[in-house]
């Protein structure tokens, strides 16, 4: 009786146990990666926030160093806060304000989105005019070495032997190679070669440029009798002239030599000149400027691009005079007009 008792006291007491076991605890875990995700979203919004005062100063900064003056935003910019807003952005008078016609944090926006682009293209302006700078100046150094050649040349009454032209590799003096320079087949330099390069050499001899020599056959079929193929041939004719100016005072380690034998013509072959203009030597004075301010070289020569004979120091002095007496005219007139 007593143990029947103790077993029924037993199995209630299991029974009592089995009905406190918790079903709820998996919501420990989904508070816990609630909490996170919350402090994760937290995190993403405070780094993607500005500052707005930092970034005003920024602005502000830029506008003052470069002299940015109020401008019409245009192309595809992005809001700072991550949305596009290019097609509400107007162009700003000097002057305004430029969250002018805008309310709250978006109108702020705008007006830094607009002044930093202003600072923008204020240095992508003054980049430009350096460049631009830089080549009218080149062109000039380059164009005063043109006129000490053909000085030299009228002196010695060959300027009708040369070609001049300015191009984004530097000064090119052109030696068409006929009879006077080198004759048929051969890289031994004439008499009136030697002539033309003892004119050329002490203009070269005083200038830091490198200096690069260009060979050059014509486009004629006619096999070479001492060389094997026009590139020998063009190059041993550059190669005689690199040795001949470094004889007359040129650095070694400022010259090179450079074979093209037919493939580039200065004149187009069908011409009955060619067989004799493409048959030349280019000896080219180098440009310093780097290449993206080099490119720039033959728009800021102008006629100097263009293949022609030398002008001399009296000429260009001549021409110069003449520009400015033009216009001093045109003010006159205008002025009194």
């Amino acid at each position: 009786m007593s143990s029947g008792g103790a077993g029924r006291r037993r199995k209630g007491q299991h029974e009592e146990h089995e009905e406190h076991v918790n079903h709820e605890r998996w919501l420990v875990s989904y508070a816990d990666m609630l909490t996170l995700l919350f402090v994760l979203f937290v995190v993403l919004y405070s780094m993607s926030s500005v500052d707005q005062k930092k970034f005003s100063e920024l602005a502000s900064g830029l506008s003052q160093g470069f002299g940015a003056q109020n401008a019409a935003v245009t192309g595809n910019l992005s809001n700072l806060d991550g949305s596009s807003e290019a097609a509400d952005i107007v162009p700003i008078d000097p002057g305004q304000d430029p969250g002018d016609g805008a309310s709250g944090t978006d109108g702020m926006t705008k007006g830094k989105v607009v002044e930093v682009d202003r600072a923008l293209r204020a240095i992508d302006r003054k980049k430009a005019a350096e460049k631009a700078r830089a080549a009218t100046k080149e062109a000039e150094d380059l164009e005063a070495i043109e006129h000490k050649i053909a000085d030299a040349l009228v002196r010695a009454k060959l300027l009708g032997q040369v070609q001049f032209t300015i191009d984004q590799r530097g000064l090119v003096v052109t030696v068409v190679t006929n009879e006077v320079v080198f004759a048929g087949n051969r890289a031994d330099l004439q008499p009136g070669g030697e002539a033309i390069l003892n004119a050329i050499a002490p203009a070269l001899a005083k200038l830091p440029n490198n200096v690069e020599v260009d060979g050059h056959t014509n486009q004629l079929k006619a096999a070479t009798t001492f060389y094997p193929s026009g590139w020998e041939l063009s190059a041993a004719r550059a190669s005689t002239t690199v040795r001949y100016l470094i004889g007359h005072g040129l650095a070694k380690d400022r010259m090179s030599a450079v074979a093209f034998s037919d493939t580039k013509p200065l004149i187009d072959p069908r011409d009955p000149r060619a067989v004799t203009m493409n048959r030349r030597v280019d000896v080219i004075v180098l440009t310093m400027l780097p290449a993206e301010q080099a490119a720039l070289l033959p728009s800021a020569a102008g006629d100097e691009s263009k293949p022609h004979t030398g002008v001399t120091s009296a000429q260009a002095a001549a021409a110069k005079a003449r520009a400015a007496a033009a216009e001093s005219t045109g003010e006159f007139a205008t002025t009194h007009g």
